[in-house]
């Protein structure tokens, strides 16, 4: 699929969370999201057509495709969109939403949507 298409799916797979949600409509195809647990081993989510996946902000996760090596995609956003991934690294650990999400992740997360 050539060289850019490769390229996309390495940065994909590098581990990295972003400062607002991830949310995801799956139109066609499909993948895994894998995210960390409390333990921080992975998690792998499926995610296939008509699926919708939302990602609190400061989670850790990666993405590939499946064996079909297809996926569309679309990302949505409740806010200004924002595209920048921060790779988990130690300045990613102190970011403030990272911390913010360490603090929540044990008592639950609060329904954002409403």
């Amino acid at each position: 699929m050539g060289s850019v298409y490769e390229d996309k799916i390495k940065m994909f797979y590098d581990e990295h969370m972003h400062e607002d949600e991830e949310i995801r409509y799956i139109l066609k195809g499909a993948g895994y999201f894998d995210v960390r647990d409390v333990q921080d081993q992975w998690i792998r989510i499926e995610v296939e057509e008509g699926d919708l996946l939302i990602l609190p902000p400061g989670i850790y996760h990666r993405f590939t495709v499946n064996q079909n090596n297809y996926i569309n995609a679309m990302r949505l956003f409740r806010t200004e969109p924002k595209w920048t991934a921060l790779n988990r690294g130690e300045d990613t650990d102190a970011n403030k939403l990272r911390e913010e999400y360490l603090k929540l992740r044990p008592q639950g997360f609060p329904d954002q949507m409403s």
